[in-house]
């Protein structure tokens, strides 16, 4: 080769086997090369035994798919951008026009927007049923009720549902019905979504891994884990056709992050229960909203179904206090970053007004304020809690 530029992109030396390194190595590639054409003609993408193009799949996202799905207690995993792709991958894979789909009133809001728009439009309905009431669920189900969705606990409101009687609802209601779980808040750490007891069992989970697998909140991804082969191979083929895809970047980000989790989640939980506890007796606090206190809605569910729980809780602001009055207590934090999302080093607080908030339950008033709580001295984060809530209720 006679030309510098050829000998550079065809240069002969192979770097020899054999190294071997704690940390997954990072495989990129758009294109894949094959020895051959039969070569290229047999690999196979969906089960994972080959390689075809970079969309489809490399060693460092396989890794990362396999961990997962035994994080979860599944066979099978798919990688997603983020927990809302994961979310209208499932939906778009399982739901045809002319269906219908079943979200719980305190889901993931945008969980329920995209039914309300895209899914609408595509001729697919849906209702909404209360996350704590098995026979809401059962009442609403339907004949062609292809989909329904649970959630652990529910967004914002913290209520944990009766999964096993919800799943147990539409085994015997709607037998051809997929059951999918928002696994986030859980991790696959908090219970087991595919031994709920009683022989029960959700269909897959989705999982936004831009919170606890990722820890940093710098990074946007999503899973899809199932247990079923067939059920993956369709998730899958959606899944190729929509063009999902994720940067190896980020997939070594989660992949780094993954074997500290465990500890991370541990933590958290332990700092969220010190405070909340704390917090329920505040002047100014209408109510602590987290599943492992008692009190909490759903939190003997929460008791017999899990053995942890994520480092996440809402306060619910007495109503006497304006909406500003509440931001203005957020705002006075200085150990709390005002931002969405959560299960990263550092602690999150944002308010939500209750109008609105939900259409079936009306037992929350005034102003809720979610709290993720990091990984921060539990003393520093009260000593910050309690001068908020002091400015709070003396104004």
């Amino acid at each position: 080769m006679s030309k510098k530029s050829t000998g550079l992109i065809h240069h002969p030396y192979r770097a020899p086997e054999g190294f071997a390194s704690p940390v997954v190595p990072v495989a990129k590639a758009s294109t894949v090369l094959f020895r051959d054409m039969a070569h290229l003609r047999q690999q196979q993408w969906v089960d994972k035994s080959g390689y075809t193009y970079g969309l489809h799949g490399t060693p460092t996202t396989f890794t990362l798919e396999a961990r997962l799905a035994s994080l979860e207690g599944a066979a099978h995993a798919l990688l997603t951008p983020s927990g809302l792709s994961a979310i209208a991958v499932v939906d778009q894979a399982v739901l045809s026009s002319g269906d219908h789909l079943l979200i719980p009133d305190n889901a993931y809001a945008p969980n329920r927007a995209l039914a309300r728009h895209e899914l609408a439009r595509w001729g697919i309905s849906h209702d909404v049923y209360d996350a704590l009431d098995v026979a809401s669920l059962r009442r609403a189900l339907r004949p062609n009720t292809k989909l329904v969705w649970v959630e652990a606990p529910g967004s914002i409101t913290m209520e944990f549902p009766d999964l096993p009687g919800l799943v147990k609802a539409v085994r015997d209601g709607a037998p051809q019905a997929v059951v999918a779980l928002d696994n986030t808040w859980g991790a696959g750490l908090a219970f087991d979504a595919f031994e709920l007891g009683q022989g029960l069992s959700v269909d897959l989970t989705i999982h936004a891994l831009t919170k606890y697998p990722s820890g940093g909140g710098d990074v946007l991804m999503g899973s899809i884990c199932v247990d079923d082969r067939s059920l993956h191979d369709q998730l899958a083929w959606t899944h190729s056709r929509l063009g999902v895809g994720v940067g190896a970047n980020d997939v070594e980000v989660v992949l780094r992050s993954l074997p500290t989790m465990a500890l991370r989640y541990a933590a958290q939980d332990e700092a969220a229960r010190s405070l909340a506890s704390w917090c329920a007796g505040q002047p100014g606090v209408r109510r602590v909203l987290h599943p492992a206190l008692r009190g909490s809605p759903g939190h003997e569910h929460w008791a017999s179904l899990c053995r942890a729980a994520a480092g996440i809780f809402s306060i619910e602001v007495e109503p006497r206090f304006s909406a500003a009055r509440v931001d203005a207590f957020v705002e006075s934090l200085t150990l709390f970053g005002i931002g969405w999302s959560w299960g990263g080093a550092l602690s999150l607080a944002v308010p939500y007004d209750t109008k609105g908030l939900r259409s079936l339950r009306h037992d929350y008033e005034g102003v809720i304020v979610r709290l993720s709580i990091g990984l921060e001295d539990v003393e520093d984060l009260r000593a910050d809690l309690a001068q908020g809530l002091a400015r709070l209720v003396e104004g």
